[in-house]
């Protein structure tokens, strides 16, 4: 259940030639794939394109009539060995993940598939995850390029140039025999536009017809000697193929502006960013009329050598504006201008940022420092952005940090309760982290977890740590979309084999809920075009794991405590398995809210759950809080005079989950905490119900009313 559907928007993709479509960008993408022939799509979800998967799972239809065969890879691995079909076959594929970890896992894949080359195109489309909003390491994709070298395209934020750059980069890998990244960042995927459609096409063979005319070309295989001579093809026969194809079919632009001595060079992703900072300056205008010379790599490598030198020549000076480290563009460039002896004045990060984001202030006050140095009369204006006191400092103790946290409601919340009540019995241990929602309990007010190495090794970190013999067992934490990716190989299998004395927790939400709720093996959906409901325990089993437990509620935290303290204690040898299974409460949430809307208006009886505080029990010690960190649970003022600390309070936002009452008992905190049922549409029975209840409390706070009385009197 994926968090947003495309059903609506994907009927848009029948759209025929002559047609002009107002699509999103991931929208164009598709568009673009349908266009162009692509017979089989792959990929796995990841923001930032993760909603690419979800576009294409709800084009199944079309993908159908059309022959193109669709798969939801387990890995981004998997992904990428699926372009072996293009290697012998003229078969156009494509597939999709996020990166640099997306290619970090296919690397393998990838750097097989360009040794060996492709003969039908092959196209990789890239989330570039990259600046202040990534949930990732911060790196590139240029080196994985250059490293394999696979051609990366960067086309320019506009669903037209998308579209384009789809068709171009499966012609340009056929016309070079190598595979093609399409890079696309995160406002490239979901800004609007327009563009003109094509007709859809079918493509000229199917994956079904390949598979019944089986092709092989020994010297297609990394294996030696035709793998030593892979790399003299790359050099002598692909890299000048793809440099004619670049340079005839004009992938990169030039904007020649009005003839300034100037110039500047830009990733075609920063394109609308420079043309915004060149807007501010005075030097261009919103539809792109650049009074200083441009040129846009919309193909970022290989770098054509020609077009570089040319575009340089006459002018002082040029700006290289390349987003991130290292400076590899900059580097290039400043190569093949010393070999052609050209006098052009190359700079880059001595105006700009060293590394991070290029956001329109970094990028403004680069280009101004440039074009002030070079041709001040050209800058007609200065931003307020370019001033120092353009916004007022704020001490940097005034502003709280506020790092990302578990929803309300999360089922994650009371697993890492548990672990922190079971510590109390048991002591502190290494906890090894992983890649997902479960990841935010380092935050307070969990303080769990010491590293994290990537998606599914959350118990392949801990390997070392494992150790027989230790006093204290490390836990390892992986999500359920973690376990299928990797964990259950290279982290349950490992510690099975190396006899690991570690406890492994998989956090089992129902779906890859970080990456936007789509299904995975084992979650409980019934799905037409895909498998599920395979018990995690029951895989774990089956590479060996012998102590194994699955919880299915994991908002008893209780029973989640005494698990914890059970394995942390057994005298078992080897690897002890906990599966903790809830929902997802997002998702839940999505699903039920609907169906509770409908039946209120129905005139249905609707009842939720809501939890709440009794201040005059409260005693404003927060352990509550420290505990379990739910938003909804925060302060307000005491109502005794008496007390100056302020008490707990319950929000509207509560979902109803329980868990500050359940962390409550289990930690033997206080009774403040109560249960309320919120009844819409009540019956006869609801309201007889609550005028007997009102009527009971109020004869029953009698006595307490007249005693405070009295005490207020004397």
């Amino acid at each position: 259940m994926a968090e947003r559907s495309f059903a609506a928007e994907v009927t848009k993709l029948r759209a025929g030639a002559g047609e002009t479509l107002h699509v999103e960008g991931i929208l164009a993408v598709t568009k673009a794939l349908l266009q162009s022939g692509v017979a089989y799509v792959g990929g796995y979800q990841g923001a930032p394109i993760s909603h690419l998967m979800d576009v294409l799972g709800d084009s199944r239809e079309i993908l159908g009539e059309l022959g193109i065969h669709f798969e939801n890879s387990a890995s981004e691995a998997t992904a990428a060995a699926m372009l072996a079909a293009s290697v012998h076959q003229p078969l156009r594929g494509a597939i999709t993940f996020k990166s640099p970890v997306g290619t970090n896992v296919a690397s393998d894949a990838l750097a097989n598939l360009s040794s060996g080359g492709v003969t039908g195109g092959a196209l990789v489309i890239l989330g570039e995850d990259y600046g202040e909003g990534s949930s990732i390491m911060q790196e590139r994709s240029h080196a994985f390029a250059m490293k394999s070298q696979m051609w990366l395209l960067d086309p320019r934020p506009d669903v037209g140039a998308i579209a384009d750059a789809v068709e171009a980069g499966f012609e340009l890998s056929e016309a070079s025999n190598t595979p093609v990244f399409l890079e696309l960042r995160l406002r490239s995927c979901h800004l609007h536009g327009a563009f003109e459609a094509k007709d859809n096409r079918r493509p000229p063979m199917t994956v079904r017809e390949a598979a019944e005319s089986p092709r092989r070309a020994v010297d297609r295989i990394v294996l030696p000697p035709a793998s030593f001579l892979h790399e003299k093809e790359k050099l002598e026969d692909r890299w000048p193929a793809a440099v004619k194809f670049i340079r005839e079919r004009g992938l990169n632009e030039v904007f020649p502006g009005d003839g300034a001595d100037v110039g500047i060079v830009v990733q075609g992703g920063l394109y609308n960013t420079l043309n915004r900072s060149l807007e501010l300056l005075g030097c261009s205008d919103a539809f792109g009329r650049s009074r200083i010379p441009l040129y846009v790599m919309n193909v970022t490598y290989p770098v054509v050598d020609e077009e570089i030198v040319e575009f340089c020549a006459g002018k002082r000076a040029v700006l290289m504006v390349e987003e991130g480290q290292p400076d590899y563009l900059e580097q290039n460039l400043h190569a093949i201008l010393r070999r052609a002896d050209s006098p052009t004045a190359l700079h880059g990060k001595d105006f700009l940022a060293a590394g991070g984001e290029y956001t329109s202030t970094v990028v403004t006050r680069g280009v101004d420092a440039f074009l002030r140095k070079y041709v001040p009369d050209v800058v007609t204006h200065t931003p307020a952005l370019l001033h120092d006191d353009a916004a007022t400092r704020v001490d940097a103790q005034v502003v709280k940090p506020r790092p990302p946290g578990l929803c309300t409601g999360c089922p994650e919340r009371p697993i890492f309760s548990g672990l922190k009540l079971a510590e109390r019995e048991t002591g502190k241990h290494h906890v090894s982290a992983d890649i997902g929602c479960h990841l935010f309990a380092i935050n307070a007010p969990f303080d769990l977890g010491a590293t994290t190495m990537g998606y599914g090794l959350g118990a392949a970190g801990a390997a070392a740590l494992g150790a027989a013999g230790s006093d204290r067992r490390a836990v390892s934490v992986m999500g359920d979309g973690g376990f299928w990716h990797n964990g259950l190989t290279s982290g349950v299998g490992n510690a099975v084999f190396n006899r690991s004395d570690q406890v492994m927790v998989v956090v089992d939400n129902d779906y890859a809920a970080a990456t936007g709720g789509q299904d995975v093996l084992s979650s409980h959906a019934t799905l037409p075009a895909r498998s599920t409901k395979h018990p995690i325990e029951k895989a774990a089993r089956g590479v060996g794991v012998e102590w194994a437990k699955t919880i299915d509620d994991t908002y008893d935290v209780a029973k989640v405590r005494d698990t914890f303290v059970e394995a942390l204690t057994t005298a078992e040898p080897g690897p002890k398995l906990l599966v903790m299974q809830s929902e997802c409460q997002l998702n839940k949430q999505r699903r039920e809210r609907p169906e509770r809307e409908k039946a209120r208006k129905a005139g249905k009886r609707v009842v939720r759950e809501r939890f709440g505080v009794d201040p005059e029990t409260c005693t404003g010690d927060h352990a509550c809080i420290r505990i379990s960190g739910c938003p909804s649970l925060t302060i307000a003022d005491n109502p005794d005079p008496l007390r100056t600390d302020p008490i707990a309070q319950v929000l509207d936002s509560c979902v109803g989950c329980g868990v500050c009452g359940n962390n409550a008992h289990a930690a033997v905190l206080c009774p403040s905490f109560y249960r309320t049922d919120v009844v819409d549409n009540p019956t006869r029975r609801d309201r007889l119900l609550a005028r007997v209840r009102g009527w009971w409390i109020s004869l029953a706070s009698r006595g307490l009313e007249r005693r405070a009385a009295s005490m207020e009197v004397a």
